[in-house]
Parts: C-alpha cells; sequence; structure tokens
C-alpha cells in the first residue's frame, strides 16, 4: 500500500505534464488494434516475435521500474540496448488486420541516451498475407531527445488482403539508450501526413520487356517525400519519375528493365517522410514468356533453288495464345536473315542458292509488345547442287621443269561451279621409248594459285586436260601437249661397263644411259689408282678426268701401271648437267720382270768341264712382287736352229732333269730360288749336283755344249708373267778333261794331310788300281743286273742307301765352297740319289760303274775318260 500511494502522486503528475489527452477520453475514437500498453501488450494482443534476437519490455506506470528519471512517467514498450550487440533485433507484433477501407495507423516514440548516443533504429515492418518481411517501410534512427514524437503510418490494404504491422527495435553499435512506443492509435479515417495510395494494380508483360508501375497517391503534396517501390523479397526500386495530378493527388512512376520471369513478384508503393509512411497494396508483376517451337521444322523435299518444310509449331515453350507464325531462314556461312509469314502447316522455300547450306527456324508471336518469342530449333539442310555452268578454259602453263609443269587457270568461282562441293583433276598421259606409257589423272586443290603435276618423264610430251566434277555433273576442257624440259641423265647401266685389261692400257666401252632425259652431249670418265700388287706403285694420286663427245662410247686409257687396279667413274651429260656416276673396277695385268741387260756382258765367272759359275742379278718388278727366279738349261743341239736372247719365248713349263731325259725335252730346270735369296748379285755354280725347290741341278756334260738361261717370274692371282735372258753358253769339250782341284778348296785339306806316310799312298794306289782293271772287265750286262737287283731289293736296300747318302755327302763337300747361294739347300744328293733318279744309258758319261763305299777321311775324285770317276781316301 506505501508503494502504490508513493507511486500514484508520480503517475498523476505524468499525466499532467503528458501533452496527449488522456486515454479515456480518447478510447472512443480507437479502432481495433491500436493500445497503450497500460496493462501490456497482451491486452491488445499484441505478440512478440518468436523469431527475433530479445523481446520488447513493458513499463508499467503503476510498478516501479530501472529507467533513469529523465525517462517519460506512464505505461509503454521499450528496449534497452546497452543489455544487447549490436545488430541484434526485437519485434512487436500488431494483430492482423483485414478491414476493407482506409486506415492510418498513429503512434508515439522516442531513442533517448543519456550521452546523446545513438541507441539504434525503430523500423516499421508491413507484413501482407503472412507472407516474408519486406524492408521496412519507415525508420528513423539516432538520438530524438527526452519527448515523445508521433508518427503516422498510412496503410492501404485491399478486401480480401490482410496485412499486419510490425515494430522492430535494432541495436546499434552504440549500445547505450532506449528506443520507445507508445500509444498506438488504428484511425478508420485517413493520415493528415501521410499520403494514401489507391489501388496498385497488376502489371503483364512479355518477358524481355520493360515493366512499369504507376502509383497514384491522395494527401498533401509529397515532393520532400521518399519515394520507391517496394519488392516482397526485400528489394527496393528507386523511382523514375514523379508528377503531382492536382493539388490533392500525385503519381510516382516505376520501371524494371527488360525483365525475365525471374522478375515475377509482388511490388507496392512506398513514401516516406519524418512524419511518417504510406504503404500501397502488393500488386503481380506477371511476366509472360514468349512461345517457341519445341521441335525443328521439318524438311519435305529438297532441290537445287527450293526447300520444302514442314512447320512442326504445335508444341511449343511459353506462354499462349498465338497469334503469328513466321519462317526466319538465312544461310549459314552468310549474315542476311529473311523472314515469311505463314499461315499454313507446310511452307515452301523459293530462289535459292545451289549448295548452299541454309538454317531454318520458326517464330511464334503472342500479344503484346516483345510477344514474338526466340526462334525455335534450327533446321539446317543444303540445296542440291547444280551442273557447272560451262566448261573450264584452256590451261595456261605457268612453269615447265623436267619432271614438273606447272598449270594455272581462272579461277572457278561459285558461279561457274555452281557447288561448293566439287572437285578439280588434272588427266594426262604420255609415250616413251620401250613401249612406256602412262595415264593418270590427279585431283588438284582448287584453291591453289597454281596446280603441279609432279613426277613426269623429262624430255617427253605430255597431254593435259582439265576436269571439273560435282555431283550433278562434269565439264572437260580441251587437251594441252606440253613437252617437259630436260634433266640430267641416268647412270650408265653398269651391265653395259666391260672393261679390256693390258699391261699397261685399259680398253673400256658403255652404252648410253637407260634414262637419258634429254640430248647426251658428253661423258665424263674419271679415274684412279686404288691398289696395285707393286708396292712400288704409288695409289694415293689425284684422279684424272677424261671427256668424250656424245656418239663415242669407250675410250682406251694408256700410261697405265701393271698390276694395278683402277677405279673409274662414267657419267653422262645433258644440258642440265651431269647424271650420276657409275663405277667399275678394272686391273691391268702384270708385266714380267724386268732383267738386267747381258748383252755384252759376260757373267760367267768360272768354268769346269761339268760346271758353269754365272753371275746371277736381281731383276726389277713390274706390276707385281717376283715369285721366283728359275736357272734353265738348255742342251745345244746340232739340228735345232740357234735361240735368239732377246727375241726368244721364256719357259713357262717346269721340267726337272728327271722329265727331260726322259721326255726328250731340250731343256730342264737346274734350280729355282726364292726372291729373297737373290737381294743382290751373287754367283750360281751350274751343275753343283744340288736340289733346288725340287729340281735337281746335275753336273753338265763335258762333251756337251750348253745354253744358261736366268729367268724371273712374278706371279699373282692366277697371272704369272715370266722374263728371261741367255746369261752363259758352254761349249763342248773336244778333248779328255783332266780336273785340277781348286788350290783354295784343298786349303784345309793340306794341313789335315801332313805327315800322311808314303807308304800308305803307295797302298792305296795299289788298291784303286786292282779295282779298276776289276772294272773294266765288267760289261754293260752285269751293270744292269745290278740295276734289277736293286729294284726288287729297294726295301732291303734301304741301308745301302743310307751308306751311300753319306759316301755322297762326302762327295759333295768338294763343292760347298763353289756358290754363295748353296747355303739355300745344305744337303745335295748324287748321280744316284733318292730324287727323281732315272736310269742313264750306258754310255752316259755320268753314269758311275762302281758303288762306292764311304770310309772315313777325306775323298778326292777324279774323272777318267768317259767311263767312271776315281776316288781316292785321304785318311786324317
Amino acid at each position: 500500500m506505501e508503494t502504490a500511494a508513493a507511486a500514484l502522486p508520480a503517475f498523476v503528475a505524468l499525466l499532467l505534464l503528458s501533452p496527449w489527452p488522456l486515454l479515456g477520453s480518447a478510447q472512443g475514437q480507437f479502432s481495433a488494434g491500436g493500445c497503450t500498453f497500460d496493462d501490456g501488450p497482451g491486452a491488445c494482443d499484441y505478440h512478440q516475435d518468436l523469431y527475433d534476437d530479445f523481446e520488447w519490455v513493458h513499463v508499467s506506470a503503476q510498478e516501479p521500474h530501472y529507467l533513469p528519471p529523465e525517462m517519460p512517467q506512464g505505461s509503454y514498450m521499450i528496449v534497452d540496448s546497452s543489455d544487447h550487440d549490436p545488430g541484434e533485433k526485437a519485434r512487436l507484433q500488431l494483430p492482423t488486420m483485414k478491414e476493407n477501407d482506409t486506415h492510418c495507423i498513429d503512434f508515439s516514440y522516442l531513442l533517448y541516451s543519456q550521452k546523446g548516443l545513438n541507441p539504434g533504429t525503430l523500423n516499421i515492418l508491413v507484413r501482407v498475407n503472412k507472407g516474408p518481411l519486406a524492408n521496412p517501410i519507415w525508420n528513423v534512427t539516432g538520438f530524438t531527445g527526452r519527448d515523445w514524437l508521433r508518427a503516422e503510418l498510412a496503410v492501404s490494404t485491399f478486401w480480401p488482403n490482410e496485412y499486419q504491422v510490425i515494430f522492430e527495435a535494432e541495436v546499434s553499435g552504440g549500445r547505450s539508450g532506449y528506443i520507445a512506443i507508445d500509444d498506438i492509435q488504428v484511425l478508420s479515417y485517413p493520415c493528415d501526413k501521410s499520403p494514401h495510395f489507391l489501388r496498385l494494380g497488376d502489371v503483364e508483360v512479355n518477358a524481355g520487356q520493360n515493366a512499369t508501375f504507376q502509383c497514384i497517391a491522395t494527401g498533401r503534396d509529397a515532393v520532400h517525400n521518399k519515394l520507391w517501390l517496394q519488392r516482397r523479397n526485400g528489394e527496393d526500386i528507386p523511382v523514375a519519375q514523379t508528377k503531382n495530378i492536382n493539388h490533392r493527388r500525385f503519381a510516382a512512376s516505376f520501371r524494371l528493365q527488360e525483365v525475365t520471369k525471374t522478375d515475377q513478384d509482388l511490388y507496392r508503393c512506398v513514401t516516406q517522410s519524418e512524419r511518417g509512411s504510406g504503404v500501397s497494396n502488393f500488386a503481380q508483376l506477371i511476366v509472360r514468356e514468349p512461345p517457341r517451337p519445341i521441335a525443328p521444322p521439318q524438311l519435305l523435299g529438297v532441290g537445287p533453288t527450293y526447300l520444302l518444310i514442314q512447320l512442326n509449331a504445335n508444341s511449343i515453350i511459353g506462354d499462349g495464345p498465338i497469334i503469328l507464325k513466321e519462317v526466319e531462314y538465312r544461310m549459314t556461312s552468310g549474315s542476311w536473315t529473311e523472314t515469311h509469314a505463314v499461315n499454313a502447316p507446310t511452307y515452301k522455300l523459293w530462289h535459292l542458292d545451289p549448295d548452299t547450306e541454309y538454317e531454318i527456324r520458326v517464330l511464334l508471336t503472342r500479344p503484346g509488345e516483345g510477344g514474338t518469342g526466340l526462334p525455335g530449333p534450327p533446321l539446317i539442310t543444303r540445296t542440291k547442287c547444280a551442273e557447272p555452268m560451262r566448261t573450264p578454259k584452256t590451261l595456261k602453263i605457268a612453269e615447265i621443269q623436267a619432271r614438273r609443269i606447272a598449270v594455272d587457270w581462272e579461277s572457278l568461282g561459285y558461279n561457274i561451279t555452281r557447288c561448293h562441293t566439287f572437285n578439280v583433276t588434272i588427266c594426262y598421259h604420255y609415250f616413251r621409248g620401250h613401249n612406256e606409257s602412262k595415264a593418270d589423272c590427279l585431283d588438284m586443290d582448287p584453291k591453289a594459285p597454281q596446280h603441279v603435276v609432279s613426277h613426269l618423264p623429262p624430255y617427253t610430251n605430255v597431254s593435259l586436260k582439265m576436269i571439273l566434277t560435282n555431283p550433278e555433273g562434269r565439264k572437260e576442257s580441251e587437251e594441252t601437249v606440253i613437252q617437259t624440259d630436260e634433266d640430267v641423265p641416268g647412270p650408265v647401266p653398269v651391265k653395259s661397263l666391260q672393261g679390256t685389261s693390258f699391261e699397261n692400257k685399259i680398253f673400256l666401252n658403255w652404252k648410253e644411259p637407260l634414262d637419258p632425259n634429254g640430248i647426251i652431249t658428253q661423258y665424263e670418265v674419271s679415274y684412279s689408282s686404288i691398289r696395285s700388287f707393286d708396292p712400288a706403285v704409288p695409289v694415293a694420286g689425284p684422279p684424272q678426268t677424261v671427256s668424250n663427245l656424245w656418239n663415242s662410247t669407250h675410250h682406251v686409257f694408256m700410261h697405265l701401271h701393271p698390276g694395278t687396279t683402277y677405279q673409274f667413274f662414267i657419267r653422262a651429260s645433258t644440258v642440265k648437267g651431269f647424271g650420276p656416276a657409275t663405277a667399275i673396277n678394272v686391273t691391268t695385268n702384270i708385266s714380267a720382270p724386268t732383267l738386267p741387260d747381258y748383252e755384252g756382258v759376260d757373267a760367267s765367272l768360272n768354268e769346269t768341264a761339268t760346271t758353269i759359275t754365272v753371275l746371277l742379278r736381281p731383276a726389277q718388278a713390274k706390276g707385281a712382287p717376283i715369285s721366283a727366279y728359275q736357272i734353265v738349261v738348255e742342251e745345244l743341239h746340232p739340228h735345232r736352229t740357234k735361240r735368239e736372247a732377246g727375241a726368244m719365248e721364256c719357259y713357262q713349263v717346269p721340267v726337272t732333269y728327271q722329265n727331260a731325259m726322259s721326255g726328250g725335252a731340250p731343256y730342264y730346270f737346274a734350280a729355282e730360288l726364292p726372291p729373297g735369296n737373290l737381294p743382290e748379285p751373287a754367283p750360281f755354280t751350274v751343275g753343283d749336283n744340288r736340289t733346288y725347290q725340287g729340281f735337281w741341278n746335275p753336273p753338265l756334260a763335258p762333251r756337251k755344249g750348253y745354253n744358261i738361261y736366268f729367268q724371273a717370274m712374278s706371279s699373282v692371282e692366277k697371272e704369272t708373267k715370266t722374263q728371261c735372258v741367255r746369261i752363259a753358253t758352254k761349249a763342248a769339250a773336244t778333248e779328255e778333261p783332266e780336273v785340277i782341284p781348286d788350290p783354295a778348296k784343298q786349303t784345309d785339306r793340306v794341313v789335315k794331310i801332313a805327315g800322311i806316310s808314303a807308304g800308305i799312298l803307295v797302298f792305296i794306289l795299289l788298291l784303286l788300281v786292282v779295282i779298276l782293271i776289276v772294272k773294266k772287265r765288267r760289261s754293260y750286262y752285269s751293270y744292269s743286273y745290278y740295276l734289277k737287283l736293286a729294284k726288287k731289293r729297294k726295301d732291303a736296300m734301304g741301308n745301302t742307301r743310307q751308306e751311300m747318302t753319306h759316301m755322297v755327302n762326302a762327295m759333295d763337300r768338294s763343292y760347298a765352297d763353289q756358290s754363295t747361294l748353296h747355303a739355300e739347300d745344305p744337303l745335295s744328293i748324287t748321280f744316284m740319289d733318292q730324287h727323281n733318279f732315272s736310269p742313264r744309258l750306258p754310255n752316259d758319261p755320268l753314269v758311275p760303274t762302281a758303288v762306292l763305299v764311304p770310309i772315313t777321311g777325306r775323298k778326292k775324285c777324279l774323272s777318267w775318260g768317259q767311263q767312271f770317276i776315281f776316288c781316292h781316301i785321304l785318311f786324317v
């Protein structure tokens, strides 16, 4: 009671100070929806928003409150912004109103802060038909003072629409102060300070057009009012134009540019001033989609200059009704477009170009500006080709080469080809020698400035013609005959190259190239040596060149080296130059070695009854290394013509002494010497009874005359050349020769026989006389008997032959120093050794008459007459 009594004077004072009339006196003017908040918001059917950030607080005049003393007294709704974060909102919702009449909502408000800071913003929202919250239609922000201020809302809604007013307090960044509202009145007459909008009608436009809303308001002049068009989703559109209709009405225009289906929504007009705000009803923006065919036109027929189509306009996307059908067509490669109105389901497009691709679409139109929809899906098709207009003009030859011809012709435009897909073909044919011919056609690039026919034979008449074809026909030009230019000739045929070799020259012949490619002017042959059998011949010299006229297909190459391989390169030329060369290798024949000139020179160094010692001088190789030296002994026969050494033919067939005796050959090879055994002049004894490379050098018969020949032989790759010269002649002896020992050869023997007793010498002489007498009595038959016996007992006489070999070796030592060439064959044989032994006739002076048994010591043999050789033994 004390509290109530204390509060009463304050409440009375508040009422006395309040500028507004008492609630009781004004209650009769309020309509449903107003509230003085004496009993709180619930008594007036006001509700707190369930989805806001915090709540409005009711301040009652009958109850104490926490507000500062300078705040107004009484009952009202308030928000303390210092208790909340910036941006947080509290909403107080008025009851929904459905009256189909003019309403004016009047209310008191204040925004206060002890420090004069901004406590926040008071927003007025109007929700229509329980739709989404749009942007505020009125708001105030910042410090407004300690006193209440009045504002009014001119809400224009029309049945059956309903609306709801919402007071929203939004905390600012200052977070210091209060936002309060009080004495909300819903009046049933127009507002005095805010204009009322007339009913806003719906706007229907076609998509892509501009939509215009025109808002008309009644009330005082609203020049200083803020006007905008508010979309239900919260977007605000500024006013485009305003004008006063009269002193009581004004109009505002709002324009939406090129609207689409996404712009279709509800819109309302809003005006705002410090005194309050006016808001219209929501009107709908209806955006109609112009019709568009779903399917492309269907092709029914096609020709070179026409297309027959079916529109297929029954199935559409968009809105109707359809008031016009059109066909739009154009070349796909062009920029122009033509449109034809169509009043039938099919249409024929005339006067089209042949072989041209067209794009055809159908257009549909509905009522209203911009009612023509987008073109439907295209039908892309092509007209047929027409036959070419005419035959191409005569070909123009731009360039002629050996193997190609470049051809120019007029540009083949569409006006000639009558088809964009055409072929240009060049056909050619030619004839050549050897029954060779060819005909072919080449597809050319019609856009190229020149057309080249390649891979042609040189120096040949070629017939050319051009053919223009398209799917509807073809045209051919006249033939043009062109001769290709000359070219370098082809190679000389390898199989035609033939070389004939001589020792110092080569005869080479060839044939003309199989592909002369023009007129042959000359042949060029270059040659050089590449290898030689003779290492002394230089082969690294520069090549030499020989030129022949066009009609000369052979040449003799002189002054060449024997036994040398030459490489020849032969090539032919025309006026265009030389062609590729053909190679051939030809080897000259080797020459016989060159022997020193023995004419006028006595090569005989020493002569005995059975031997002759000659001086052998080395030969000079010519084309091939010397393979061997040969000593040939020719027996002088009184009935045989004497051979001239300078013009003689050498002895090519080697004949041994045994074969010569058995076959009656006039000569035999006494020795064959390797070339390494004669690096410089050296003596050689003919008849030294030794064997050289299988040839026996028997002692010469004293009663016979002999020619001694010296041969040098070169042999390589199955080619052998021999050069020979007669170096000595041994005449036959006219009387019995006595064998006089050589004092030089007996020097060592004299030393050894010193001191031998005379008695031994006499004994030996008597013994030899007895042997001589016995041998004389033996006849020829006894000797033959001995030979037969020797043949029958060949195996048993192995020991005998061995003993004879020892004896012969003892005899040959007397000849060991007669020639410096004997070192090659240290083991020599006697007349009866095993090397090709052949029986000799009884009257042969070289036939021995006894078998000598070797005796230890030195022997000395003397020829005695023509029957035997007398040997005596010198004991050491």
